[in-house]
């Protein structure tokens, strides 16, 4: 390790906290300095390269440093850098806002800004409930969430998800919510095909809402991809038969897209893929490729419309954030959408994800390989013990974190979640890249899996 590298170490170690980290674990495998990235590749101080095939944590679009993003933020910082965004407006607010209501599904017409996905979550369970109080609804005050959801880590994201390693400590701090069982398609029937099973496991929330509509403001799901709990996937007859029963029995659709937009599963939206529009879609991460901390709720306008209203009757939706709206990060934003629109972003992911599914394919045959699954520029292997029974490697043997080590050893950035080993790659890997990618997650899987 080098001076320079050992030097940022020791610093570090001294004063930061790492977010989701046991940082004892740093004692013998320290974390590293990066310098400067550049596409899809990162670059420590003694040198290093590593090719970032978690997307920095699913953030990061259009790869490291992107010439027009940067050339739209050192623009914007020129003339704008924030302001206040109560009683004040911006010209990127304004034409963001124009140009996601444009694209979003139909029927969202305005957009209510927060500055990272969890408080985007916040503001729709806020929002929705507010909702009904103001239409004279206020017996609805709970939520139904599908088990192995993730929403965040603020309390009240917390309580609609269902990950225990993040919630199961502070369960006494949130608010009470119902849980029904996923659609996830991984423990299904053999012979028994992903929206067979979606359709099965859709009974569970018909008959939650049968029971608790008059008490129910929303039903939250990240369509299609259930990300933190290992990249679980569903047919998306799932969200058309939530949508429907959603409007039957009087309660908002949530949409948290927070990892899974802006093209990620194969579409703008995953929603998409339904043909379903939500009443409530959380965007954060990919908005703005990466680059400065933004979320959003894109809202229908019978939801603002019920808190317009003279200011005597209390109505307001009086949620707020210091940096609501940042102007820097709405010029960073467009310029992703921009992007999109110029560069035919999803037809090229669509090569770049058959090309990863190809390589990735003969993981599926692996003795400790349950199941290879993707869903667009998402693919995941489930590593176990027992491939037949498929009983699941004990946690405490952590053999994600021997893929993550052997992984950086040869320069790709990997972070399994549990024994899940995933592949989230910015839109700017090459194919030469994803060959790298999964052929260092082979020789990990087979290190990590020999014991």
């Amino acid at each position: 390790m080098s001076s320079r590298n050992a030097d940022f170490i020791a610093r570090d170690l001294a004063h930061v906290w790492h977010p989701c980290t046991q940082m004892k674990d740093h004692e013998d495998l320290p974390p590293i300095p990066i310098r400067r990235g550049a596409g899809a590749w990162l670059e420590d101080f003694d040198g290093r390269r590593y090719l970032d095939a978690v997307s920095s944590w699913w953030v990061n679009l259009f790869g490291h440093a992107h010439p027009r993003i940067n050339a739209a933020v050192r623009d914007q910082l020129e003339s704008l850098e924030q302001v206040i965004l109560a009683g004040f407006t911006h010209e990127p607010v304004i034409a963001l806002s124009e140009e996601l209501c444009a694209l979003a599904p139909a029927g969202l017409t305005r957009c209510f800004y927060a500055d990272n996905g969890s408080s985007a979550v916040e503001v729709a369970l806020k929002m929705s409930f507010h909702y009904w109080r103001n239409t004279g609804r206020g017996g609805k005050h709970r939520f139904i969430t599908l088990a192995n959801s993730y929403h965040g880590e603020t309390l009240g994201a917390l309580a609609v998800g269902n990950v225990a390693l993040y919630k199961e400590i502070y369960r006494p701090l949130l608010m009470d919510v119902i849980t029904v069982p996923s659609p996830d398609a991984y423990p299904r029937e053999p012979g028994v095909t992903p929206a067979e099973h979606a359709r099965r496991q859709f009974v569970h929330l018909e008959a939650a809402l049968e029971r608790h509509a008059a008490e129910t403001c929303a039903v939250i799901v990240e369509p299609l991809v259930q990300c933190a709990a290992g990249m679980r996937m569903y047919d998306p007859l799932y969200l058309q038969l939530l949508r429907d029963a959603c409007d039957r029995h009087g309660v908002h659709l949530i949409a948290d897209e927070i990892a899974v937009g802006f093209g990620r599963t194969g579409t703008l939206f995953a929603c998409e893929q339904a043909g379903i529009a939500p009443d409530l879609l959380c965007l954060s991460k990919g908005l703005t490729a990466g680059y400065l901390p933004l979320s959003t709720v894109l809202a229908t306008e019978a939801i603002y419309q019920a808190f317009y209203d003279d200011y005597a009757k209390l109505s307001a939706f009086l949620h707020s954030h210091s940096f609501t709206g940042n102007p820097l990060a709405c010029a960073a934003a467009r310029a992703g959408l921009a992007l999109f629109r110029d560069e035919d972003v999803l037809a090229r992911n669509r090569g770049l994800a058959a090309r990863l599914g190809e390589r990735a394919a003969p993981l599926a045959a692996h003795p400790h390989v349950a199941e290879v699954r993707q869903r667009g520029m998402i693919l995941a292997v489930e590593l176990v013990r027992d491939r037949a029974t498929r009983e699941p490697y004990p946690f405490a043997e952590r053999r994600g974190r021997t893929i993550y080590r052997h992984a950086l050893g040869r320069g790709v950035l990997l972070r399994p979640i549990g024994e899940v080993v995933y592949f989230m790659p910015p839109y700017v890997v090459t194919p030469e890249e994803i060959d790298l990618m999964v052929a260092v997650a082979t020789e990990a899987i087979e290190r990590a899996t020999c014991a």
